[in-house]
């Protein structure tokens, strides 16, 4: 069992930015796709971002394409979600989400992970 950890989220203002973090304790997540998603209240868990395991690829939802960032940093201990120019539209509960054996090579799906962290709140006010 692989425990996710994620922090950052904040309310904030339109505008602003704010960047994620994703940690699995104990652990590095070297061997790990690893994506975000978030959920709305009635809304279905939506895909986000991605990065794979293999050669570090990234993928994105198109409503944040140019305006969120996922990256690994040096030691893969932590992948990261920057987020710039938020709206109300990017609330919500942001999650991260891990597999060992993914090989990323489009936009995943919910099903395709088998460890979550239990989400981190981002409100963006008007």
């Amino acid at each position: 069992q692989v425990e996710l950890v994620e922090s950052g989220g904040e309310p904030v203002q339109a505008g602003a930015s704010l960047r994620l973090s994703c940690t699995a304790p104990g652990r590095t997540l070297f061997s790990f796709a690893v994506a975000w998603f978030r959920q709305a209240p009635g809304k279905e868990r939506e895909f986000v971002a991605a990065i794979s395991r293999i050669g570090g690829n990234t993928y994105y939802t198109d409503s944040v394409k140019g305006r969120f960032t996922i990256s690994r940093d040096n030691a893969d201990e932590l992948v990261y979600l920057r987020m710039t120019s938020l709206t109300p539209g990017d609330t919500a509960v942001y999650y991260c989400a891990a597999d060992r054996f993914l090989q990323l090579m489009t936009t995943p799906a919910v099903r395709d992970f088998e460890y979550w962290g239990r989400g981190t709140q981002v409100t963006v006010s008007p």
